[in-house]
């Protein structure tokens, strides 16, 4: 029997269903758009870009969302979803039994920040690296921002373990040569990304800027790496969330209908 402050809920995709408890930390938008720019391969804007022979991984997965649209919208054959906290990563292993898909997402307790995870992840699914990775980082370094009360929440929004750096350097030990490097991050910390996705190999190739409505300043930046590439970043059109009226615009609701 399942906790009593958990919600479990229809995401919009198919049948999936997720398991989360609304007092620690529930995904938001910047997760589905991640997934679906990473789905589709980033700027080469593809359906259904990862075939039946790719493996994927999903950093900071907490209760499994990314994964979980990712197994919707890809034909990968194996998903990693690795996760610090302990109560989410329990969350993220229930979610994925209760969907029926424990042979295509495996889920690894662990810190980013841990040297030996990447073999660990590597060895265990069978591979000498995965085609692409997503992530999606705490925000905020360990000092910046108000300090939330709740410490999952806290911890997910905060650099309090693995940093911005311990993200990427695990993402590049991870991928395979020329894979495919996917984050959501914050406008605010592009100097330090591009800066740290260079020092680990990981090229900047496309980055799109989101905003929450038209004409309004972004709030979320999506990039799109690959490892080892050369030297060339397009810069893509914004993406923005919500029509004047407050409803979706057409491009988020098309994220969530793409899959029926």
């Amino acid at each position: 029997m399942r906790n009593e402050e958990e919600r479990t809920d229809e995401i919009g995709f198919g049948s999936l269903r997720l398991t989360q408890r609304p007092k620690e930390f529930c995904y938001g938008i910047d997760a589905v758009i991640l997934a679906d720019f990473a789905a589709r391969g980033g700027s080469r804007n593809r359906e259904r870009f990862y075939g039946s022979q790719t493996m994927l991984a999903d950093l900071g997965t907490g209760t499994g969302i990314i994964p979980l649209i990712l197994s919707r919208k890809t034909d990968s054959a194996v998903i990693a979803g690795v996760e610090v906290q302990e109560s989410s990563y329990a969350l993220a292993v229930h979610n994925v039994e209760q969907n029926g898909l424990s042979d295509r997402i495996r889920i690894f307790h662990g810190g980013v920040e841990d040297p030996a995870l990447p073999a660990r992840i590597k060895a265990e699914i069978g591979c000498e690296g995965v085609e692409a990775v997503t992530c999606n980082p705490p925000y905020f370094t360990a000092r910046c921002g108000l300090t939330n009360s709740n410490y999952a929440k806290h911890i997910a929004r905060h650099e309090t373990g693995g940093g911005l750096e311990d993200f990427l350097s695990c993402s590049a030990r991870l991928l395979k040569e020329r894979g495919d490097f996917y984050m959501v991050h914050r406008p605010s910390r592009i100097v330090d990304i591009l800066c740290l996705c260079r020092q680990y190999r990981l090229e900047p190739k496309a980055l799109r800027l989101v905003t929450p409505k038209k004409d309004t300043a972004p709030n979320i930046l999506l990039l799109h790496c690959i490892k080892g590439a050369g030297q060339e970043l397009k810069w893509l059109p914004d993406l923005y969330v919500y029509e004047a009226d407050g409803s979706y615009n057409e491009e988020i609701q098309s994220i969530y209908e793409r899959i029926t």
